[in-house]
């Protein structure tokens, strides 16, 4: 029998795969989609936060060179899309992996405010390197992903399919990693650095991987993401973004496979249903956010799994009792 996570899983699979059916709206697809593209960035973000303990504040600047990573590359110089899409990992690896010899000899908050400046100074030169990334004026025309045999990409529907595909398979990679040894030695890090390193981990190593993982998350994103919206504009590479991600992690819960997948998805819809308050819809989703973060610490995933121990803990019977007797028992 199919074990009960396995069957979750496949229920959201097959939802996913059902969405564009139940749904006649192609705005409704679209922002489903752009919720997909961002969980798949906040799956690398999970690896190296949540299973790894290392606080990246510049994931969202990484997601924005994957973006401009195709821009450049598909406006400027005519470069196929899917060559430009797998060199946005490639180049999101690159520059994370200079950024990763320095930063993470840093560890908690020094690690973290380090990363910040990164994000930052990768959002300045998106915005002020004109003769590369047009500045503020942002890159125009980016064409949709071209067509694989008879599949077209011009539409809503073809284009949720398509980042449905990559958000399956980016989480089926990471079931494989975060259930590999290296997963368990990155744990083993978040957990205990001092005991990871007696046992005979390499931390810088590690780490390092960690870290290449969770931008080649972020770069393979953003160039779905530019190919999805056709438009870039130095925000992608704003703190704000990186600080969504990590409210996706910490609300869907943090260091488990399904708590990204889930706040990444929710928390838009959220916003979204809150669209005819205007401007007054964060006096609501503000305390409620608070709220969550209070009363569930470890996320939608760590309610699910407190209430699926409770009632399992339940459904045990007690083990029966053996009546005591005694020699005494009934005779005179």
């Amino acid at each position: 029998m199919m074990p009960t996570r396995h069957l979750g899983w496949l229920a959201l699979f097959v939802i996913g795969l059902a969405l564009p059916f139940l749904v006649r709206s192609d705005y409704s697809l679209t922002v489903m989609s752009t919720a997909f593209i961002f969980a798949l960035a906040t799956i690398g973000l999970n690896l190296l936060t949540g299973y790894t303990g290392q606080f990246n504040l510049a994931h969202g600047g990484f997601m924005a060179v994957g973006a401009y990573t195709v821009g450049i590359l598909t406006v400027d110089y005519q470069v196929p899309f899917w060559i430009a899409f797998v060199l946005a990992g490639v180049v999101s690896v690159v520059l994370g992996f200079f950024v990763g010899l320095v930063s993470l000899r840093l560890k908690g908050n020094y690690f973290a405010i380090f990363t910040l400046c990164v994000g930052y100074i990768i959002f300045l030169g998106i915005e002020k390197w004109d003769s590369l990334t047009h500045g503020v004026v942002g890159i125009i025309g980016i064409a949709a992903p071209p067509s694989i045999g008879s599949i077209s990409f011009e539409n809503p529907r073809a284009l949720y399919y398509l980042t449905f595909a990559f958000l399956a398979a980016g989480m089926w990679i990471m079931h494989r990693i975060v259930n590999s040894l290296v997963g368990h030695t990155f744990v083993a890090i978040r957990n205990s650095e001092h005991l990871a390193q007696a046992l005979g981990i390499d931390l810088m190593r590690n780490k390092m991987l960690a870290f290449l993982i969770s931008t080649c998350y972020a770069g393979i994103a953003g160039g779905l993401y530019a190919g999805f919206v056709r438009f870039l504009g130095p925000d992608l590479a704003n703190i704000g973004h990186t600080f969504d991600m990590t409210m996706y992690v910490v609300v869907g819960g943090i260091g488990t496979l399904a708590g990204p997948l889930l706040g990444a998805i929710a928390l838009p819809w959220l916003t979204q249903s809150l669209q005819f308050m205007q401007d007054y819809r964060f006096l609501v989703f503000g305390p409620l956010l608070i709220v969550l973060l209070i009363f569930l610490p470890r996320g939608l995933v760590g309610l699910y799994q407190s209430l699926r121990s409770r009632v399992g803990t339940r459904n045990v019977a007690p083990p029966p009792t053996r009546r005591a007797t005694s020699s005494g028992d009934g005779h005179a």
